[in-house]
């Protein structure tokens, strides 16, 4: 990329390029929190996981919520915080582990969360990106995502180190030295997969009025995030369901001139999820696959033979760099959306 070019980016794309060494900095400054961390689980035992977080924040929990059910066997639920900050309702969650995540670590509800699962005896772990914020200094244990600055409304890199603040996380809580492996191997992926161009496919969905955002298991929250960004810097409306759920009502929206985004992994859920997408083809719909095994799909560039813990985060900094052209091409910065706010601080 040359000089002129990176200058002439949005903040948000700029960020989104970053991520790899931001991911390169968590792993060489956290590695030692999350080992110790893991040892602690492995010897607390906790009987359960809850998360608590919001947008960007929620979705990187959503991919942590099948990391620990499928590696560690334990249900991890995501709380609302409004059940402590507006019903105020004592939650009873002695025994279980908490994991609070945010950007800003500022916004009162979670922090009246946090709290109350303190007091309940929870053992509270924050992934935060500020440093100093409330949230921060409030845990048990504190990690920070080590981001750096993120200025525009729309977060990138804030989301994929959460996304590896879980996947950390899950590797040292199992001492998997294949999935550390993984981990350590996350920085070159992400660099590898900015540099895959998206932007042709996804200009595809530009004209439509709705379309759908589809993965499942580990790739649930990619679809989330993906959906969240199409509203927040495109102003398309983009609905995430996962690849089984689509098929027990919302196909039958799925016609010619409506729209899909299909994110797959090699792991358990690919088979039915080629099923999904090829159900969506056969209707008519123009469907973006990382999977390109069913005819008629607009292929989505993909790097070959990731892990599938990994390929949900490689697909999202794909996506990450082509999504603020759409955006441009409809009139939009991408950085400054009109009704939204870096900070958001809800009750």
């Amino acid at each position: 990329m040359t000089v002129t070019a990176a200058r002439s980016l949005p903040a948000m794309a700029l960020e989104a390029a970053e991520s790899a060494e931001a991911a390169r900095r968590q792993i060489e400054r956290c590695g030692p929190l999350f080992e110790t961390l893991g040892a602690k689980l492995r010897a607390l035992k906790p009987g359960f996981v809850v998360t608590c977080a919001r947008g960007s924040s929620d979705h990187a929990s959503a991919y942590g919520k099948y990391l620990i059910e499928t590696g560690i066997g334990l249900p991890v639920a995501s709380i609302g915080p409004s059940v402590a900050s507006l019903y105020n309702a004592p939650l009873q969650l002695k025994g279980g582990l908490f994991i609070a995540v945010s950007q800003s670590g500022r916004s009162p509800d979670l922090l009246r969360l946090a709290s109350s699962a303190q007091a309940s005896g929870a053992f509270v772990v924050c992934f935060v990106n500020d440093e100093e914020s409330p949230l921060a200094r409030q845990a048990d244990l504190f990690i920070p995502l080590c981001a750096g600055k993120e200025a525009s409304v729309a977060a990138t890199k804030s989301y994929l180190t959460s996304a590896l603040a879980f996947l950390q996380l899950a590797a040292y809580w199992r001492d998997d030295a294949g999935l550390l492996a993984s981990v350590a191997a996350v920085p070159a992926w992400l660099d590898a997969a900015a540099k895959l161009d998206w932007t042709p496919a996804l200009q595809q969905l530009a004209p439509l009025s709705s379309f759908y955002v589809i993965g499942r298991g580990l790739g649930t929250g990619a679809a989330n995030e993906i959906a969240l960004k199409f509203k927040e810097t495109c102003r398309l409306h983009a609905e995430a369901f996962s690849a089984a759920e689509v098929i027990h009502g919302p196909l039958e929206l799925v016609r010619p001139g409506f729209g899909a985004i299909a994110l797959t992994q090699n792991d358990k859920t690919l088979e039915s999820s080629i099923a999904t997408i090829r159900r969506m083809v056969d209707l008519g719909a123009t469907v973006l696959s990382t999977d390109t095994s069913v005819p008629g799909v607009v292929p989505l560039p993909v790097l070959a033979d990731l892990p599938p813990e990994v390929a949900p985060l490689a697909a999202v900094q794909s996506f990450y760099m082509a999504v603020h052209n759409v955006a441009q091409s409809r009139g939009l910065n991408p950085d400054a959306p009109s009704n939204l706010k870096k900070v958001t601080e809800t009750v």
